[in-house]
């Protein structure tokens, strides 16, 4: 079996084998949330110019924004979106999908001055290929481009509601 570490570093890498080992570890559900907290403190800092308190509160919405993401991806890619020979479960996208946050942990460097938000940038672009690959590999799929479809109506309805959350939080704050 593959260390923590290099299942992060295959992950980033986007090594197949390495979605496909995290798919199938039923006991990895504990490491692919340590690299979503990770990822989410890094980006929390990295937004924040360091702050700790910011880094928290990265590393909770990346919990909740994992389990809704991999929830609404396994409902669109297992029962909307299905290829013969798709047979996942919710755990398998919880895993692959975690191990996708990996190139996340780089957006700490958002913290550095002029060149921190491209970064960051590239960072999420990385991150969104790696999402790609977990999902083709949970899903079984036989094509990228099924999978990569998935995960943009996963990530439009992410962002609907997320928008929505926002806008009713922040009204009741505001009155």
């Amino acid at each position: 079996m593959t260390s923590f570490t290099d299942r992060m570093i295959g992950a980033a890498r986007l090594d197949p084998q390495i979605y496909e080992e995290v798919e199938a570890d039923q006991t990895a559900m504990g490491q692919a949330m340590a690299v979503v907290v990770i990822a989410g403190v890094a980006a929390g800092i990295g937004a924040a110019r360091g702050g700790l308190g910011a880094g928290v509160i990265g590393g909770l919405a990346a919990l909740v924004g994992w389990f809704i993401w991999a929830g609404l991806t396994y409902y669109i890619g297992a029962k909307v979106m299905p290829e013969p020979q798709t047979q996942a479960d919710v755990g398998q996208l919880l895993r692959t999908i975690g191990f996708s946050a990996a190139p996340g942990i780089l957006k700490v460097l958002g913290i550095l001055p002029v060149l921190g938000g491209i970064l960051v940038f590239l960072a999420s672009v990385w991150q969104l290929a790696a999402m790609v690959i977990a999902v083709r590999h949970a899903l079984d799929y036989s094509s990228t481009g099924r999978a990569a479809l998935v995960c943009l109506i996963g990530f439009i309805i992410y962002m609907v509601v997320t928008l929505a959350v926002i806008s009713v939080v922040g009204g009741a704050v505001a009155g």
